[in-house]
C-alpha cells in the first residue's frame, strides 16, 4: 500500500474547523490501534469527521477500487456525508447510492470505482445482487446511526451486505444512543468503546415550554413564531398528516413555511432542505424524518409542536440545534391535558407571549432552479460567473448553491430575480441554453 502523507490541517481548514475535538481525537487514537470501533456520541457532536479520518488513513490513492463502505439509515444522512467529504478536497471519488432517484444514474458513477459509497442498505443491497459494486477491495465497513438502522428494520439487507464483504478488517460502528444491542451479524471482534455520551442536553441548548389553551396548537404556534421572529427554526410534529396541515395553516396565515416527510417525492425533499438550507425558508415543518442526518447550520429554535414519542426522538430532535460551538432553544408546546414528559428533568423557562402578533420579516432569498448539474459540466464557478455576467448581479446578491448530477438550485437576493430572469432569458451557459426559473 502506498503510505500517504495525511493533509488533515488542509482537509480541516477546507472544512473551516480549527481543530479536532475531544471525541474525533479519541476516535483517530482507537481506530489507529483497534480494528473494530463501537463511537457512543451526542447528535451534533461531530461523528462524521470522526469516522471519516479514520476511513482516509486508510484509503490507498494507488489502488483504482472501492476501499471503503458506509451504511446509514437515511438518503438525507448519506448525502450529508457525501457533502463533507467533498467539501474536505481528498482527492479521492466518493458517491450515494440511495432510494427515490434513478438506479442508472448510480450504476453509471459505480462504473469507475469510488474509492468510497455511501448508501442506504435497501439500494446498496440491490448494487451488490446486480454487481455493480466489486467487493473484493473493501477492507473498512462504518454502520453509522446503526441503531436507527435496525429500528427502521435494515438488519435483513445490512446481514446481506456485511456477509458480501469478503475482505472486511475494519468495522465502526456509531450511534448517539446506547440502548440498542448490537447483532452478531456484525462481525464484530473485541471491539473498543468509546462511549462520549452525556446524558443531558447540550450545555449551549435553553429548554423552554409553552401553554397551550386549545389541544389543536395551531393558533398558539403561528403566535409562537410570530414571537420568535424569522430565525431559523424546525417544527416538530408526529406525523405527516399534521406536517401538511401545520404547513398550509401557516401559509394561509402569511407565514413562509416549508414542509418535509417520507412521503414526498425526493426532488421535493431536496428542494425543502435546500430552501432552508439557503435561507428562502426559515420554517421547516416536519416529522422526525428530520431528527437525524439533517445537518443545517444555526438552526436556532426546535419546536415540538407534538411531544416526541419516546426520551431517543427528544434526544435527536434538539440535535439539530446547539451543535458543536453554537447555542440553540428547544420548546415545547403543552396543550391543556399535556404534561411534561418525566425524562425532562431540568428546571425549564415557561414562555408568555405577547397579546398582539406582528408577522416576521419575510426571508431575504429565493430559491432559482437551473436544468443543468455535475453530469452536465456545470460548477458553482460556472454558476456564479453566468450570474454576475449575464445577469447583472453582484457577489453578495448570490448565497449558497448545490450542484446535483442534472439541475441545481442557487439563493438569489429575492428583490433582484424578476429583472436577473429577464436578463438571462435568452442566454447561454456554456453554449447551451439552459431552463433557469424560480423553483417551485
Amino acid at each position: 500500500m502506498e503510505k500517504q502523507t495525511q493533509p488533515v490541517e488542509q482537509w480541516l481548514a477546507n472544512l473551516k474547523i480549527k481543530a479536532l475535538n475531544d471525541m474525533q481525537l479519541a476516535s483517530v487514537a482507537a481506530n489507529q490501534q483497534h480494528a473494530d470501533v463501537i463511537l457512543l456520541s451526542d447528535t451534533g457532536s461531530g461523528k462524521t469527521l470522526a469516522f471519516l479520518l479514520p476511513i482516509l488513513e486508510l484509503l490507498d490513492k494507488s489502488k483504482p477500487a472501492t476501499q471503503a463502505l458506509v451504511i446509514v439509515p437515511s438518503r438525507e444522512l448519506a448525502l450529508q456525508i457525501e457533502q463533507v467529504f467533498r467539501a474536505m478536497g481528498t482527492g479521492h471519488k466518493v458517491t450515494c447510492c440511495y432510494g427515490g432517484h434513478l438506479r442508472e444514474t448510480e450504476e453509471n458513477n459505480l462504473v469507475e470505482a469510488p474509492a468510497l459509497i455511501i448508501g442506504t442498505p435497501g439500494r446498496l443491497a440491490d448494487h451488490l445482487r446486480r454487481g455493480n459494486i466489486k467487493t473484493g477491495d473493501i477492507r473498512t465497513l462504518v454502520l453509522d446511526e446503526f441503531d436507527k438502522s435496525l429500528e427502521l428494520g435494515f438488519s435483513e439487507e445490512m446481514s446481506f451486505i456485511i456477509g458480501s464483504l469478503p475482505a472486511l478488517k475494519k468495522r465502526i460502528l456509531t450511534s448517539a444512543t446506547d440502548t440498542v444491542d448490537i447483532p452478531a451479524f456484525t462481525g464484530l471482534s473485541d471491539p473498543a468503546e468509546l462511549n462520549f455520551l452525556t446524558g443531558r442536553p447540550a450545555d449551549a441548548l435553553d429548554i423552554q415550554t409553552l401553554a397551550s389553551d386549545d389541544r389543536d396548537k395551531l393558533n398558539t404556534l403561528f403566535r409562537l413564531i410570530c414571537f420568535l421572529g424569522n430565525r431559523s427554526t424546525i417544527v416538530f410534529c408526529n406525523h405527516r398528516e399534521s406536517v401538511d396541515r401545520t404547513a398550509a395553516f401557516l401559509k394561509e396565515k402569511g407565514i413562509v413555511a416549508g414542509f418535509y416527510h417520507g412521503a414526498l417525492e425526493q426532488p421535493e425533499r431536496d428542494l425543502a432542505l435546500c430552501k432552508f438550507r439557503n435561507g428562502s425558508v426559515n420554517i421547516l415543518v416536519t416529522t422526525d424524518l428530520a431528527a437525524r442526518g439533517l445537518d443545517v447550520a444555526n438552526i436556532r429554535y426546535i419546536v415540538h409542536y407534538h411531544l416526541p414519542n419516546d426520551e431517543a426522538g427528544f434526544t435527536h430532535r434538539n440535535g439539530r440545534t446547539a451543535r458543536m460551538d453554537a447555542s440553540g432553544t428547544a420548546i415545547l408546546i403543552l396543550g391543556p391535558e399535556e404534561e411534561l414528559p418525566s425524562y425532562v428533568q431540568t428546571t425549564l423557562d415557561p414562555i408568555t407571549l405577547p397579546a398582539d402578533s406582528v408577522l416576521p420579516e419575510r426571508p431575504k432569498w429565493a430559491t432559482l432552479f437551473v436544468a443543468a448539474g455535475k453530469k452536465d459540466k456545470v460548477n458553482k464557478v460556472d454558476i456564479v460567473g453566468f450570474l454576475t455576467n449575464k445577469g447583472q448581479l453582484k457577489k453578495e446578491d448570490v448565497g449558497l448553491i448545490e450542484v446535483k448530477d442534472f439541475f441545481s438550485y442557487v439563493a438569489v437576493r429575492k428583490t433582484k430575480v424578476p429583472n436577473t430572469l429577464q436578463l438571462i432569458k435568452n442566454e447561454k451557459i456554456k453554449n447551451k441554453k439552459i431552463k433557469i426559473d424560480v423553483a417551485k
